[in-house]
């Protein structure tokens, strides 16, 4: 099965026992002076165990002063011992490690204390950072010509040096970016002079025998004279001249909407970059990694049989399965846990300094916990009565049944998946949908009893005698008590989602949250024309930053409205009255939407019955407090680990 993806390959002196390589995603999982820890061997460690043919370590600083804190360091010779207990790692595991150079530009500001290092004098408000200056750049390519030989005495397997995304080689090499007037920028030759002598410097510190990567960008995207495709084959020969082997061809910069395309998230169409690895790779006659959102063994099966690449970075489907590569080996496909492109844990969550010390995934709670979380047998199995089949109920039930215990899921409805089925419903949202159902099925092939329409009371409490209860009853959506709300047809967002309404003619949906959005987007993809009503200042505010970047796009081309700061008052037959800076206005419609949030479903007569029978009980999810899927399943994933 997948015998493409599966098969090996040899670049120059290293050969990979499959195609699939774990790209150098941030994780900040290093300590705050960027030492490896125990924490990011292990995650490595889990992937190689997991089949995965290539691990590369990520973003690893080449220059101390400009070396943020949590992002791994290769700068100083210090740093080797740590690496090298990495690498011993992965290869103990069965893998082979490869590691990113860095040099972070404009990234490094998430850590105010490194060096921000930028092509072209930066104006930030009142204050001007300037430009590198020529003896910094050569200090640069010394750094990465040592950081190489740092490399391969840590036992590196391979080397990639990153020129995208608007890091501090990209920057130079794109006329988007680089306006200087010296002979770093101008014309092609100029930009591309930096990247080319880093190359060099690298590969006149590594054996011959040392194959070396670059992550490039296909193109750029929404920046004026930015780099188009054709000068990314051009200096892609370049490079290979300077002694590059691979090209790992990406997307995205961190000053546009670009963004969207580093950590593509549902709303991005899976494998949307391939076409461009493929124009890359036949005109360059290199080899050639593909990315961008290509999260199933069969859609990389088929890149690589059509011979549109020669490797396939898989980055979040190891994260959400760090057993996908042994699992689609071995034909287990139906138990592979799929990334659906949430992006909740692992940008957000990277993104989110203050709550959250390193990465996580939704569909994963055990990401960065890799040993401190094995899962362990229970000393004495208990019957765990789980109110609500939703994923944080499926979540807690699959880890209750693996550590031995005796789980078994009361469904109000007719089906398991909660809101995340619901949720699969919205245009282009159809994994999260799939993601549920495959979750359900995995529920049923554990074993686990689950019981349909069996709506949790104090009765069945009384009845059932459990050792333990989770309540995951989730949450109701809030109902909106206007005015006039008789005058016009008015529906539930989530009735609309679901198919169970369809409101008719033009349409106001009051509510701009991610469910009012995508409301607002199945509406007018189904031909009706849409305005949005949100109160606060802009619409989209539950959303993550590159999901309300694809979002916003979306309502952009679909013509819907957005009215923002503006207050519902009532509903007459025009339409919807709201006042927006102390100014009336009616917001003519046909029909009336409301998504005005949710709020957790009453469970006191739950608890008070536990209470009285002295049965423990854990709230879990929306049935806490209205959240995020990746909430819910972590509380799940936490509950059951820990009962």
């Amino acid at each position: 099965m997948f015998k493409k993806l599966f098969s090996p390959i040899k670049i120059r002196g290293m050969e990979l026992q499959n195609r699939i390589v774990m790209p150098a995603m941030g994780t900040r999982m290093a300590s705050e002076k960027s030492e490896v820890t125990q924490r990011l061997i292990d995650y490595h460690e889990a992937r190689a165990k997991g089949g995965c043919g290539l691990n590369i370590v990520e973003v690893a600083a080449v220059h101390t002063p400009s070396a943020p804190a949590h992002f791994v360091s290769i700068s100083e010779d210090s740093y080797i011992e740590g690496h090298q207990r990495l690498t011993d790692a992965i290869h103990r595991a069965g893998g082979k490690a490869g590691i990113q150079l860095w040099q972070g530009s404009i990234a490094t500001v998430m850590d105010p204390k490194a060096k921000m290092l930028v092509v072209n004098d930066m104006n930030f408000g009142n204050y001007t950072l300037p430009a590198i200056e020529k003896e910094e750049i050569a200090e640069i390519i010394e750094c990465y010509g040592k950081a190489a030989g740092r490399c391969v005495t840590a036992g590196y397997d391979c080397i990639e040096f990153h020129c995208a995304h608007n890091y501090l080689p990209h920057s130079f090499l794109s006329g988007g970016l680089n306006h200087r007037t010296d002979e770093y920028g101008g014309s092609f030759e100029n930009r591309a002079r930096f990247p080319l002598e880093c190359i060099r410097a690298i590969r006149e510190n590594i054996p011959e025998d040392m194959p070396l990567f670059m992550r490039i960008d296909a193109h750029d995207d929404f920046l004026p004279q930015g780099l188009t495709i054709e000068e990314v084959i051009r200096f892609s020969r370049l490079a290979q001249d300077a002694g590059v082997d691979v090209l790992d061809v990406s997307r995205g910069n961190i000053i546009t909407a670009a963004s969207l395309y580093e950590v593509p998230p549902i709303d991005v169409p899976n494998g949307f970059n391939v076409e461009n690895a493929n124009r890359i790779r036949r005109e360059t006659g290199m080899v050639t990694i593909a990315v961008g959102r290509i999260n199933t063994a069969q859609l990389a099966e088929d890149i690589l049989e059509q011979e549109k690449a020669d490797m396939i970075v898989m980055g979040r489907a190891q994260l959400a399965d760090p057993e996908f590569a042994n699992k689609a080996k071995e034909g287990r496909v139906r138990d592979i846990i799929h990334c659906v492109g949430c992006d909740q844990g692992c940008y957000d969550g990277f993104c989110d300094i203050v709550n959250r010390p390193f990465i996580t995934c939704m569909r994963n709670p055990a990401l960065g916990h890799e040993k401190e979380h094995r899962l362990e047998k229970a000393a004495s199995p208990r019957k765990v009565l789980i109110a609500g089949g939703g994923m944080g109920g499926m979540e807690a039930a699959v880890v209750l049944k693996e550590r031995g215990h005796l789980p078994v899921i009361f469904e109000s409805g007719d089906h398991l998946g909660g809101q995340f089925i619901t949720a699969g419903e919205a245009p282009g949202k159809a994994e999260m949908k799939n993601a549920a159902i495959s979750f359900a099925e995995q529920v049923e092939r554990a074993g686990i009893p689950v019981h349909y329409d069996a709506e949790v009371t104090p009765a069945l409490i009384r009845e059932e005698l459990p050792d333990a209860v989770i309540l995951a009853i989730g949450s109701s959506p809030i109902v909106l008590n206007l005015e006039g709300i008789e005058s016009l047809p008015v529906y539930e967002a989530h009735e609309v989602l679901d198919g169970r309404a369809d409101p008719k003619g033009d349409i106001c949906v009051i509510g701009g949250g991610l469910v009012g959005l995508e409301t607002a987007d199945a509406l007018a993809s189904a031909g009706h024309k849409v305005k949005v009503v949100e109160m606060k200042e802009t619409a989209g505010e539950d959303l993550g930053s590159l999901r309300k970047i694809a979002v916003m796009q979306k309502m952009q081309s679909l013509g819907v409205e957005i009215i923002t700061k503006a207050v519902c008052k009532e509903v007459c037959a025009q339409g919807v009255v709201t006042y927006q800076k102390d100014r009336e206005s009616i917001v003519t419609c046909d029909s009336v939407v409301v998504a005005a949030g949710s709020r957790a479903n009453d469970s006191t007569a739950l608890t008070a019955v536990c209470d009285e029978l002295e049965i423990p009980y854990y709230v879990i999810g929306d049935a806490k407090r209205a959240r995020r899927a990746l909430d819910a399943i972590a509380e799940g994933y936490e509950t059951a680990r820990n009962l």
